[in-house]
């Protein structure tokens, strides 16, 4: 099989994921995962729907054609560049779609971007493979926040601090998924929105934005103030163009969160 860039190939419904960087999930997964050089996966729930093959297109569920956004993808998959070229990659912006849908489902509309101050947010139609999480699994970002990432880790451990990435890109449907989630244990949605923001306004989708921790601390939580990686980053970040997006009292509403982080353009 040749070689498969570390990019994740992005589409309003379904993500083009390397084949190589995906986890089996049964013996026809593990074979088809082998072979292939990309695998759709549906964003809604994580579904593996098919895998690109050299003879083809191997599905890897039924009804294939009539999986929504199956269009679209297969032409992102075609029209997949080579970013490895000098200077800073294209990157594009993936139409906002479905957002009122997403946010009826809350029993919110436009009016919440007006009340915070949080602007929509269009995912990339690519992000690059920043190293990995905490938990082994994949680090996408945005292609010049990767680097940022990359850069501003090794800094902290030539110093002697540990930095984790927690959390980076999460698309809308992911978000919406974390609602879901919460609104099952029991939670009302105006107590989730202090803690996450609305589907369509959250840093994460554009890949620019990430958790950070320190090994041993519990993943984003405010205890993580009082470590040296935090006071690290306070000292470091803005050098490789970090900032803390949510202090406190910071005027979108939402709770003080020193672990998340993002990347902006000098």
């Amino acid at each position: 099989m040749r070689g498969t860039p570390d990019i994740l190939i992005n589409s309003a419904e379904i993500e083009l994921w390397p084949a190589r960087r995906l986890r089996a999930r049964g013996n026809r997964d593990a074979r088809a995962l082998a072979r292939a050089r990309y695998v759709l996966r549906r964003k809604r729930d994580g579904r593996y729907l098919a895998a690109e093959l050299d003879e083809g297109l191997l599905a890897l569920v039924p009804r294939l054609a009539r999986e929504p956004g199956l269009d679209e993808a297969l032409a992102a998959l075609e029209a997949i560049p080579t970013h490895r070229r000098s200077g800073i990659e294209r990157v594009g912006e993936l139409p906002l779609a479905r957002l009122e849908q997403r946010l009826r489902v809350l029993g919110l509309d436009h009016g919440y971007g007006e009340r915070t101050g949080l602007p929509l947010v269009a995912e990339p139609d690519w992000l690059a493979l920043a190293g990995f999480d905490r938990y082994r699994r994949p680090l996408w970002l945005h292609v010049e926040a990767a680097r940022g990432w990359r850069h501003l880790q090794a800094e902290a451990l030539a110093d002697g601090i540990v930095l984790e990435a927690i959390s980076g890109y999460r698309s809308h449907d992911y978000q919406l998924a974390i609602f879901e989630r919460k609104r099952a244990r029991g939670l009302e949605v105006e107590q989730i929105l202090r803690v996450n923001a609305a589907p369509g306004y959250s840093e994460h989708h554009s890949g620019l934005a990430l958790d950070i921790g320190a090994p041993g601390e519990p993943p984003a939580e405010e205890s993580f103030e009082d470590t040296e990686a935090f006071a690290w980053l306070c000292d470091n970040a803005a050098g490789h163009g970090f900032t803390m997006s949510y202090p406190r009292d910071n005027p979108h509403g939402i709770v003080y969160e020193p672990w998340h982080w993002a990347w902006h353009r000098a």
